[in-house]
């Protein structure tokens, strides 16, 4: 049945009246709250559940989640991820502009063999792959040391992309083994898995021998940072690209555990575009121009 224009319009003015200490009557709300309810009442999932879920956070995300989700099971990850990290609004979008769900637990990892239940579970939906550095302004050719000095600048918009949980701890991190002097590119420390993860940026494609300076960090870090009530450390290798079958290969058989994900840096403006643009030259000349016709 559809919702005639004059028949909301009556009943927004009818329930202001019957309850005129409550918001959310409004024309528009009305047709969010239709919309809201054959949107999750079309799933198999008990509706009770889904009422619980999104009672518990704000109407204004509830309709966020709702509008740019393509079905129930993206809502409810949605629904999930905002009542955990408490985000706001602006929060969610930005996340599902980025396509959190799509990425989430996608990297490529060996921690089903090398931790235990449940951090085996909880370490692969920390991961992502690929990482999104929208926020950093560098050409796509950068390199590694740019993108770590970066990272660090942007550390805000770096911990929220890695995710809920990261405590970022340091850069160019010294670890000195049999008296020579290694340096870790990021250490990170997650509060919920109780153990340190090992950043390191290649800004090339994926390499084998990239799991095994990974595997000598680990160790170290387990053995000179680690204490005995933490777990074992985690290794994150973020690569500019990687072959799926060289990666799991690589992984096959390490005993530490890595994950191996991309990164994406923002997308430069292409070059016949860019011709098409004016120069800051030219845009300082026209304002000129406009002030002396002001004046």
């Amino acid at each position: 049945m559809k919702w005639a224009s004059g028949i909301v319009d009556v009943l927004s003015k009818d329930l202001k009246k019957l309850f005129p200490n409550q918001k959310g009557f409004s024309r528009t709300n009305l047709f969010y709250i239709k919309k809201w309810f054959e949107f999750y009442s079309s799933s198999e999932i008990e509706f009770e559940k889904v009422q619980q879920l999104v009672g518990q956070i704000p109407w204004g995300q509830n309709i966020v989640i709702m509008s740019k989700s393509k079905d129930i099971e993206e809502a409810l990850f949605y629904l999930n991820k905002t009542l955990i990290n408490n985000w706001s609004r602006s929060v969610l979008n930005h996340q599902i502009e980025l396509e959190l769900y799509e990425r989430q637990g996608k990297a490529i990892t060996n921690f089903e063999t090398t931790l235990i239940k449940p951090n085996s579970e909880l370490a692969v939906e920390t991961l992502k792959d690929p990482y999104k550095f929208n926020f950093l302004t560098l050409e796509e050719e950068a390199l590694e040391k740019d993108i770590e000095e970066q990272l660090v600048k942007n550390i805000t918009s770096f911990l929220l992309e890695l995710g809920n949980g990261f405590s970022f701890v340091g850069r160019q991190v010294p670890l000195e083994i049999d008296g020579q002097d290694f340096y870790i590119d990021l250490l990170f420390y997650h509060i919920h898995l109780k153990c340190y993860v090992v950043v390191e940026l290649k800004a090339v494609e994926f390499k084998a021998e990239y799991a095994g300076k990974m595997n000598l960090y680990l160790s170290a870090v387990d053995d000179l940072i680690k204490t005995k009530d933490e777990e074992p450390t985690i290794g994150l290798l973020l690569c500019k690209s990687k072959s799926k079958i060289v990666a799991e290969y690589a992984l096959r058989g390490t005993t530490q555990p890595i994950g191996i994900a991309e990164y994406e840096l923002s997308r430069a403006i292409p070059d016949d575009l860019k011709a098409k643009l004016p120069t800051i030259e030219t845009i300082e000349e026209e304002l000129e121009a406009i002030k002396r016709i002001i004046s």
